[in-house]
């Protein structure tokens, strides 16, 4: 199965949403998951390579990607399709590079918040993904939210996303988060992403994967 983590906007926290899935999906559900990391900073590969100093062993694999390479990946990909992977993309819309990775999601996962900006792109994003690929099934996932969020703000941008997919608990702006690596999750984390991915696993991976 391919998810994608993506949205055009940098700063949504694309990256650290990736690991937490991916440490989530391996260390959990017990899933084989390949985390492909498209992102210009490479920062899912960077922590990777830290991590390898340490000589643990890793529950997955990430591979640094350029976009031109992603259609041999994806012959690869499709030889396994028991297994997960999990793309972090690029927060731009303007490459062809991204029609291939798009075609074969099967699930994208959209981390946002509830700001003007951030809602803009967010709507974009999904106009662009469902005209290449009308099937797939989008989740949209409230990151990195501070307090302040007015409930009516809230309301109003759920409701015009539930016209994309599906839209999760929101994931606190917490500064623990930043201390999570490709070999392990804070456990501080745990009880506040749990109930957002065990979501997203029940509704839209476990079939699939099983």
């Amino acid at each position: 199965m391919i998810i994608i983590i993506g949205n055009q906007k940098g700063g949504c926290g694309k990256s650290t949403l990736t690991i937490l899935l991916a440490n989530y999906l391996a260390i959990v559900r017990k899933c084989k998951v390949t985390v492909m990391d498209m992102d210009y900073q490479q920062s899912v590969w960077q922590k990777y390579e830290k991590a390898k100093i340490l000589e643990n062993e890793e529950p997955y694999e990430v591979v640094a990607l350029e976009l031109e390479t992603y259609p041999g990946m994806k012959e690869i990909l499709a030889a396994n399709p028991g297994d997960i992977a999990l793309i972090d993309l690029p927060g731009k819309l303007d490459d062809d590079g991204l029609l291939p990775v798009f075609k074969s999601a099967g699930l994208v996962i959209c981390p946002f918040a509830y700001d003007e900006f951030s809602f803009e792109s967010t709507i974009l994003f999904s106009v662009v993904l469902r005209k290449i690929n009308p099937e797939v099934r989008i989740v949209y996932v409230p990151n990195r939210i501070k307090a302040n969020v007015k409930y009516e703000t809230q309301a109003d941008v759920d409701e015009q996303l539930k016209k994309f997919g599906s839209v999760t608990g929101c994931l606190p702006d917490r500064i623990d988060f930043q201390r999570t690596s490709t070999l392990q999750t804070p456990l501080s984390v745990y009880p506040i992403v749990l109930p957002v991915f065990d979501k997203i696993y029940k509704e839209h991976i476990h079939q699939e994967h099983e």
